[in-house]
């Protein structure tokens, strides 16, 4: 099978040496999303966990629609926190972005994210 790389300026640069998604048939792979503004490159640094939360499943939502998918295709998604005592308010979030569909998930806390960052969110879409 072979394998498609998915890019768009609507989603931040990869980070190191990795794709922003990956289209393999009808599955697409999108890599770890940190609440990056794609125009500036800039971490979100204003200190409210849902907006991170927010920002980061934006730019999921973009490698995802410059692959021809949308959120509604998530089947899967891995979102790593730095503080679980965050979790409500994350999920309050996630919530609102998959309030159509409820993905199969995996949250887990870590000690440390890319670029400090408070969040990251991964997924997986079939369409």
């Amino acid at each position: 099978m072979s394998s498609t790389v998915i890019q768009t300026n609507n989603a931040p640069a990869a980070v190191g040496p990795y794709s922003q998604g990956i289209k393999a048939g009808n599955t697409i792979y999108v890599s770890g999303q940190l609440p990056i503004n794609p125009a500036t490159g800039e971490l979100y640094s204003g200190g409210d966990i849902k907006e991170e939360t927010r920002i980061s499943l934006m730019n999921v939502k973009a490698i995802l629609e410059q692959a021809g998918a949308s959120l509604k295709d998530v089947v899967k998604c891995t979102v790593f926190i730095k503080d679980m005592n965050q979790f409500a308010l994350i999920n309050e979030m996630y919530a609102e972005v998959f309030k159509d569909t409820k993905p199969a998930r995996v949250c887990v806390e870590v000690s440390r994210l890319p670029k400090d960052a408070n969040v990251e969110i991964d997924a997986i879409a079939v369409i």
